[in-house]
């Protein structure tokens, strides 16, 4: 993180004169002492918002919160923000600068997103054991609700609906196990995961990845090309311009601000729900591959990751990314995707 000083300025010649040689080296010791004290308060209580942070960075990125956040009530173009537009705004920048609920645990939210049964359920217990207490588990059954045999799993179902593959519900789905995820005030950060991962680290090492970080893990990238921007639609002006339309893989791990904010966003969403969807002005166009990394990309810019911790191979150029079999599956290959 770029770090901001400010300092006393002395003038030269005359000042400098004025001092005894052996008081020179004070002002090296004062200066590195307020140095290594800013470094180390900034590891121990990292800034929580993103307005905060401008104040002691000098960070270009700063410019990107002031066209997002206006002083007026116009926005790009010189063109009158709507209403539904500034109270979005002031939502997401209050969400944005308030300080996260205080909690003696941080825990992570495991969102399982799937048709029934969850065939990896054995490994995922070997992955939680031990360290009760410091994540919780919520299950989406998109289809049937399986029996669960892990401890773990038991009693975790939330209510679920039904999802179809590109389509809007893919997007509530989410949202639903995020609003239940966010009911207990302990967890910090959300995983969203298919029926079909696995874990590549133990949890010691996922647990402090996520939780010691102050960003979230979003696939974010412009596609100029037919399967990015060509799926946008010009039914989402004014709110959604086309230079801000993004896309990402599905997956992501959500700090709570963000998570906060997708559930209390309804303008956007709006957008995508009724102009990113099959069939819309002669184009395909899937939510959940451009909701939620142009929401953020719009918003909190600076704290996203634009990329996942989820691995997921597209090497094959087709509308699913590349399934594993049995034959797949060897120690090279896991070796090779942990390095990624």
């Amino acid at each position: 993180m770029p770090a901001g000083f400010l300092g006393l300025r002395v003038m030269p010649g005359i000042i400098r004169r004025c001092l005894h040689p052996s008081k020179r080296p004070l002002w090296i010791v004062v200066l590195l002492f307020l140095a290594c004290l800013y470094l180390i308060s900034s590891y121990l209580y990292p800034l929580q918002s993103f307005s905060a942070y401008c104040l002691v960075s000098s960070s270009g990125s700063c410019k990107a919160l002031d066209v997002w956040w206006p002083t007026t009530t116009h926005g790009r173009g010189g063109r009158d923000y709507t209403d539904d537009e500034m109270a979005s705004r002031v939502v997401i920048k209050e969400i944005l600068n308030s300080p996260l609920p205080w909690s003696e645990t941080r825990k992570i939210a495991f969102m399982f997103l799937t048709p029934g049964p969850l065939p990896f359920e054995k490994l995922w217990e070997l992955f939680f054991q031990g360290h009760e207490g410091k994540f919780s588990v919520y299950i989406h059954a998109s289809q049937k609700r399986a029996v669960r045999k892990s401890q773990y799993f038991k009693g975790r179902d939330i209510r679920s609906d039904k999802v179809e593959w590109g389509q809007v519900s893919m997007v509530d789905a989410e949202k639903r196990l995020l609003a239940n995820a966010l009911q207990d005030p302990d967890n910090h950060h959300f995983v969203l995961l298919s029926d079909s991962c696995v874990p590549l680290h133990d949890f010691s090492y996922v647990y402090h990845y996520l939780i010691y970080t102050n960003i979230s893990f979003v696939d974010s990238f412009r596609d100029p090309g037919p399967h990015g921007n060509g799926r946008y639609s010009k039914h989402m002006l004014p709110e959604v311009p086309v230079e801000a339309f993004r896309k990402g893989a599905q997956w992501f791990t959500l700090k709570r601000k963000h998570a906060l904010i997708v559930m209390a966003d309804s303008l956007y969403y709006s957008k995508f729900r009724d102009y990113c969807r099959p069939d819309v002005d002669g184009h395909n166009c899937y939510s959940d591959e451009h909701y939620l990394p142009t929401l953020l990309h719009m918003i909190d810019p600076a704290g996203m990751s634009n990329w996942s911790v989820t691995h997921v191979d597209w090497s094959q150029h087709l509308w699913h990314p590349r399934s594993y079999t049995r034959q797949d599956v060897s120690f090279e290959l896991l070796r090779n995707i942990t390095v990624m």
